[in-house]
């Protein structure tokens, strides 16, 4: 009944938040005489802030149009290479003579699959798409997915990357395989199992990004969360049912509602402040810092459903047993063996500041390949880098993505 009385809600604020809407043209309008005084920017700075804090955010957009290759103007078009239920695979094709001339690595990010939409790399895409040949996950919402369809868990995630690595190999080379957060633990689990099968298409290179590969290791607030409890919790409390007439109904899933309530409730101060800082900036017409602050709220709130199996198998596996960590991983009742992993190289970057995977959760990943050479091992700390710093904004161009660039194509090598 939660997720029925979400949308419930949502429905019955709707006349408001139009009217909301009216009344915030007329008091910008310019035939308003009044538009400019401080009372009407007052009551239109209010109104926005009601008509975004009660509407429904759906997916955003890419938006990269274009990128700098070789000091080249390089239009960029966005196609679907592979396809599933679950997820897609989009592929950021670059349009100059400057990117046909080069021959650049590719690099298959893996999104997380943990609320939000793939969109949030969109500034990891667009740093390395001037050196690399760009693909990237984009996971559907598990409320858009038919119940015919079955379920989606964390052997299903496992067999999509296996599939998407094999298909972008097809043309001969290994690629790159860039896992940031939540993914680090199945894109281990997908190179461990090609590795024991010997796969032709394994990747040549994983890179782990603020991955919890151990969270046994300096456990910051989520792990905590995820261990206080015991697992049928959060399957009687936090798992719902899809409602009519959403094309998942009757899907078990992780609403994307909740998950945004537990991502704002672990920095309720600084959301708040940003709110307050929101409206006094529409109230004086400080336009730059306004879109600033919509821009990203426009992402931070677009969330999506989750797989209820995918989800509590997460927690069970990953939070509250440590299976990988402790070479105890079953994919499909088959012990992985993360040892057979030695030719994969392997790279993992960590934030000195980390708020969510803690310093060394990651790097632990290195002891899950214990046959892998010296050679084809790196491990990275940012210094003074929080979370998404890792992989998103200013740290993340000068000091990360030179230093995954220059390993990847280290460690490039051909099918």
């Amino acid at each position: 009944m939660l997720y029925h009385a979400y949308e419930m809600t949502h429905a019955a604020i709707s006349p408001m938040r139009a009217a909301a809407r009216v009344g915030r043209e007329v008091m910008l309008n310019p035939l308003n005489p009044m538009a400019s005084s401080y009372g009407s920017r007052a009551v239109s700075a209010a109104l926005e802030m009601f008509i975004n804090a009660t509407r429904r955010y759906g997916k955003p957009e890419f938006g990269i149009e274009s990128v700098l290759v070789d000091g080249e103007e390089t239009p960029i078009e966005i196609e679907v290479v592979w396809e599933a239920p679950f997820a897609r695979v989009l592929h950021f094709k670059r349009l100059s003579a400057a990117a046909a001339a080069r021959n650049d690595p590719k690099v298959l990010m893996a999104a997380p699959m943990s609320g939000h939409y793939a969109t949030l790399l969109r500034g990891t895409v667009r740093d390395m798409l001037p050196t690399h040949e760009v693909y990237i996950t984009d996971w559907i919402d598990a409320r858009e997915v038919p119940l015919a369809f079955g379920e989606f868990d964390l052997d299903d995630y496992t067999d999509y990357l296996v599939r998407m690595v094999e298909s972008l190999s097809d043309e001969g080379e290994r690629i790159a395989v860039m896992a940031v957060c939540q993914p680090g633990i199945p894109v281990m689990a997908a190179a461990a199992l090609m590795s024991m099968e010997r796969n032709p298409k394994r990747p040549a290179s994983v890179i782990l990004m603020g991955s919890p590969m151990d969270t046994a290791r300096n456990p910051k607030q989520p792990n905590e969360l995820a261990v206080k409890r015991p697992l049928g919790w959060f399957e009687n409390n936090v798992v719902v049912m899809v409602p009519w007439p959403c094309r998942g109904f009757m899907r078990r899933v992780y609403p994307g509602f909740l998950q945004l309530s537990g991502f704002l409730a672990m920095n309720i101060d600084r959301h708040v402040d940003a709110h307050v800082h929101q409206f006094k900036n529409l109230v004086r017409g400080d336009g730059d810092s306004a879109e600033q602050h919509r821009v990203f709220y426009d992402e931070y709130l677009a969330v999506m459903d989750l797989s209820a199996a995918f989800y509590l198998q997460t927690i069970e596996r990953v939070f509250q047993k440590r299976l990988m960590a402790k070479g105890e991983y079953l994919y499909r009742n088959t012990l992985l063996d993360t040892a057979a992993i030695d030719d994969v190289a392997l790279m993992t970057v960590e934030g000195e500041k980390d708020d969510i995977t803690g310093l060394g959760q990651t790097e632990a990943a290195h002891d899950m390949a214990p046959h892998l050479p010296a050679a084809m091992r790196k491990h990275y700390v940012a210094e003074g880098v929080g979370h998404y710093g890792v992989f998103n904004g200013s740290r993340w161009r000068k000091l990360v993505e030179p230093q995954v660039r220059d390993f990847i194509l280290a460690q490039r090598v051909p099918g």
